[in-house]
């Protein structure tokens, strides 16, 4: 049997429409080679090569363009927090316009929305809906908590002195007259819960979720991305969530907090915490997965210990 000949260059690594490999002069039966694996109607990708997501949904862009990334699919490609059962990738998820026909091909989930002009913005180099609007169709899939961690991700910024500043990916009150401009839409109240409860400055979904964590057992509201000034420090000290009433702090240690590098760093923020006369409590995903009961009860006592009498 002939072997089947090269393919160009820029078709050997990912996936393609036909009218791409067309164009690169592709003859149809060298596109029904063995060493070609048909994803969908008139989608073909190399046998046996890994791609990247944007990889993946670009030839689908090609064949509908008036299609653009949306829900789970514009989630993953903006980075946005979302619970592992929503991260596999299986289904691409695409848009159109309301009153395009649906898209019915393998491996696509199709929807079909009204979207302002505003609501698509491009990632590396195709169209996707906006941070904010993707947040706004993932409602229908996550839960108040959930949309807090990706709002919390979102509006996320502060000014420290140590480490590079963070920018806002959507500024808070660009956020809050969004969602006020989204009248009539589905899962509005889900959304507005779920803002109501966003704060600004959290550095990683775990964070988030300690907050609600303590939130929900009703301790008095802790300040995120907390400044404990100096008394008898030499420096201030950025603690994740500090209630400066009562003086009690609370860390979150992920994994990046167990490099030598770190727990230097660390040893030194918890040595100013202590002279400044805060009481500081540690928590880690192995406390945090076993719920509240070993979360925040050690916070409740530290809290009562320094006056509080919630």
């Amino acid at each position: 049997m002939r072997n089947a000949s090269s393919l160009p260059p820029a078709l050997t690594r990912r996936s393609f429409a036909l009218p791409e490999s067309d164009a690169c002069g592709v003859s149809r039966g060298r596109t029904r080679a063995r060493d070609l694996t048909t994803l969908s109607r008139g989608v073909r990708a190399p046998a046996g090569v890994e791609q990247t997501l944007l990889q993946q949904v670009h030839p689908h862009l090609v064949l509908l363009p008036d299609a653009v990334a949306s829900d789970e699919t514009a989630a993953m490609l903006h980075g946005m927090p979302l619970p592992p059962w929503l991260q596999s990738g299986d289904m691409l998820h695409l848009t159109r316009p309301a009153a395009s026909a649906a898209i019915r091909r393998n491996g696509i989930h199709g929807h079909r929305r009204s979207l302002r002009a505003t609501e698509v913005v491009r990632v590396g180099g195709l169209p996707v809906t906006s941070i904010a609007r993707t947040w706004v169709d993932m409602a229908g899939q996550l839960g108040v908590e959930d949309l807090v961690v990706a709002a919390d991700w979102m509006v996320s910024e502060h000014r420290r002195d140590f480490g590079d500043p963070r920018v806002a990916k959507v500024p808070i009150a660009e956020l809050h007259a969004y969602t006020s401009s989204l009248r009539g839409t589905r899962y509005l109240r889900r959304l507005e819960e779920a803002l109501e409860l966003t704060r600004v400055g959290v550095d990683s979904p775990p964070e988030t979720r300690l907050r609600l964590m303590m939130m929900r057992e009703h301790l008095p509201e802790f300040s995120v991305n907390c400044r404990i000034d100096p008394a008898r420090t030499h420096r201030p000290v950025w603690t994740d969530l500090g209630s400066r009433e009562y003086r009690v702090c609370v860390e979150y240690d992920g994994l990046h907090h167990l490099t030598p590098e770190q727990q230097a760093l660390d040893n030194e923020r918890d040595a100013l915490t202590a002279l400044a006369g805060w009481r500081q409590i540690k928590v880690n995903r192995l406390q945090l997965r076993r719920g509240s009961a070993v979360v925040v009860d050690p916070i409740r006592r530290a809290l009562r210990d320094n006056g509080w009498r919630g």
